[in-house]
C-alpha cells in the first residue's frame, strides 16, 4: 500500500529541530512581556471577506495565494494568510478598541505558493499589534523591540533594516497618479507582471524584482517627493529615533510591502544569507484598517516576523539545536511496580525543574541501565529490592567518577538540588500524595 505523504510545502517539525523553534517562541514571548504586550490567539479560518477588503482584491496573495473554500453552508471560508488582518476582527468584534492595546500573536499561516527555501505553504509567525498610538515613538519601540530580539537569538550580526514611508491616503492617491503617468508612457520597457499592475496596483511596481524594470525605476518620481508636511515630520521624527536609540536602518524609497493597508511607515528586516527570500521580518503602520474593517478609525502599527526563516538563520549560523539532556533516570525492579510512578510525581512535585524519565516496559535491571545511559541523564536512580524494603534509592552518577549513594528518599531531594540548580526544591512537600517508595 503506498504511503501517504505530507502535503506539499507542509512540514513536519522533527524533534531534533523542535528546540531552536523554541527558543525563538520563548525569546520573542519573554520580550514582549517585558514590553507590556498581552497575547492574542485567533481562528485559522476567517471569512474570505475579511482578506478581500483588509489586504486588497488585486494583491498577489488575494488573486493567487490563498487556499479559499466552500464550507457546508455554502461560506466563503479562507485558511489565514497573514494575522493581522484576523487581530484586528478580534479586537473590534471583542470590544477591544476602545482604549490603547498592545498585543502579540503566534501560529500557522497559509500561502499557496511555490515552495522552496524559507518559502512553505504552511509558515509560520510571530507578531505584534499595537492599536489606539499614533505617533512615531511607538513605531520605533517596536523597531527596538525586534533589534532586541536578534541580539538575544545572536543573529544580529546577520540582518539589517530598511524603511520607507507612504505616506498617508492623500500623498498616495497623487504620488499614484503621477506614477502611473510616468510609467505609462514606458511600459514597453516593464515586464509583462508590472505592465498587469499599471491599472491595478502599480505601487507595487516599486518593488518589482525584474532587472530591467528596477533600471527604469531610477529615473521615476519619489513618494517622498509627495509627503505632506503631517506625513514627512512623523517620518523624519522616526529616524531621529532611531539614531538616538542606536538601531541602524537604510531608507529605502522602493520598500512598498504587499499588502494594500499600509500607511505611513512601512519596514523590512532582510538578510543575505537566505538567498531569495531575504526578508526575516517586516511590517509597518496601517491607520485605515480598522474603519476599513468596520471599526471607528483607530491608528494601528505593527509586524510579523517568519519563525521558519530565523531558525534558518540560526541554522546557518552553526546554533545547537539538540534537546536538553534528562536529568535523571528512574529504573526498578519489577516488583516495585506502580511505586516507582508515585515516586517520580512525588520528586517532580519537589523538584518543579527537574527533568526527570521513568523507566517504562519491564525488563532487567541491566537494560534499564543502558537505557539510563543512552537517555543522556545525569543520575540514575535505582529502586532495587534492598531499597523497597527500607524506602530509600540508589543515586548512580552516570557522568562522573563520583561513588553511588543509596538515601532516604527526603535525601535524594537534596542531593539532586544541590547538584541540579534549575531543579528548585520546593520546601513544605505536596500534599497528598505518599513518599515512600
Amino acid at each position: 500500500m503506498e504511503k501517504i505523504r505530507s502535503v506539499r510545502g507542509m512540514h513536519d517539525l522533527l524533534p531534533d529541530r523542535a528546540p531552536l523553534w523554541q527558543r525563538v517562541e520563548d525569546e520573542a514571548r519573554a520580550l514582549f512581556e517585558r514590553y507590556g504586550f498581552r497575547e492574542i490567539r485567533t481562528p485559522i479560518v476567517e471569512h474570505t471577506e475579511l482578506f478581500r477588503r483588509s489586504i486588497g482584491e488585486v494583491t498577489d496573495i488575494v488573486e493567487k495565494e490563498m487556499y479559499t473554500f466552500l464550507d457546508r453552508n455554502g461560506d466563503s471560508l479562507t485558511l489565514r494568510p497573514e494575522g493581522t488582518a484576523g487581530v484586528v476582527r478580534a479586537c473590534e468584534e471583542g470590544g477591544l478598541l476602545n482604549q490603547v492595546q498592545r498585543l502579540w500573536y503566534r501560529g500557522p499561516m497559509f500561502r499557496h505558493e511555490r515552495p522552496q527555501k524559507g518559502r512553505l505553504r504552511q509558515f509560520h509567525q510571530i507578531g505584534a499589534e499595537v492599536f489606539g498610538l499614533a505617533g512615531p515613538d511607538i513605531d520605533a519601540e517596536l523597531l527596538a523591540l525586534t533589534a532586541r530580539l536578534w541580539r538575544a537569538l545572536g543573529i544580529a550580526d546577520r540582518v539589517r533594516l530598511e524603511i520607507n514611508t507612504l505616506g498617508g491616503a492623500a500623498d498616495r492617491a497623487r504620488y499614484r497618479e503621477t506614477l502611473v503617468a510616468w510609467l505609462g508612457e514606458r511600459a514597453e520597457r516593464l515586464d509583462p507582471d508590472s505592465r498587469r499592475r499599471l491599472s491595478t496596483n502599480p505601487l507595487r511596481i516599486l518593488d518589482s524584482k525584474d532587472p530591467g524594470t528596477q533600471a527604469l525605476l531610477a529615473g521615476a518620481p519619489r513618494l517622498l517627493d509627495f509627503l505632506d508636511a503631517e506625513d514627512r515630520a512623523h517620518f523624519e521624527a522616526l529616524c531621529t529615533l532611531l539614531d538616538e536609540l542606536g538601531v541602524p536602518f537604510r531608507v529605502n524609497e522602493r520598500l512598498v510591502r504587499g499588502l494594500d493597508y499600509y500607511t505611513r511607515t512601512v519596514f523590512e528586516w532582510t538578510t543575505d544569507a537566505l538567498g531569495a527570500q531575504g526578508t526575516v521580518c517586516a511590517g509597518g503602520r496601517y491607520d485605515g484598517l480598522v474603519a476599513q474593517l468596520g471599526g471607528r478609525p483607530t491608528p494601528a502599527v505593527g509586524f510579523a516576523l517568519g519563525v521558519e526563516r530565523v531558525v534558518l538563520l540560526l541554522e546557518e549560523g552553526g546554533q545547537d539545536a539538540q534537546l536538553p539532556p534528562v536529568d535523571a533516570y528512574l529504573a526498578g525492579v519489577p516488583e516495585a511496580g506502580g511505586r516507582l510512578l508515585v515516586l517520580a510525581e512525588w520528586l517532580r512535585d519537589r523538584l518543579p525543574g527537574l527533568r526527570l524519565m521513568t523507566h517504562c516496559g519491564g525488563g532487567s535491571f541491566k537494560s534499564q541501565l543502558k537505557k539510563a545511559d543512552r537517555s543522556g541523564a545525569r543520575f540514575a536512580l535505582l529502586v532495587g529490592p534492598e531499597e523497597l524494603s527500607t524506602s530509600t534509592v540508589t543515586l548512580k552518577p552516570l557522568r562522573s567518577d563520583e561513588p553511588q549513594r543509596t538515601l532516604p528518599v527526603e535525601a535524594v531531594v537534596a542531593a539532586l538540588a544541590s547538584h541540579l540548580p534549575h531543579a528548585g526544591e520546593r520546601h513544605g512537600g505536596p500534599s497528598g500524595r505518599r513518599t515512600a517508595v
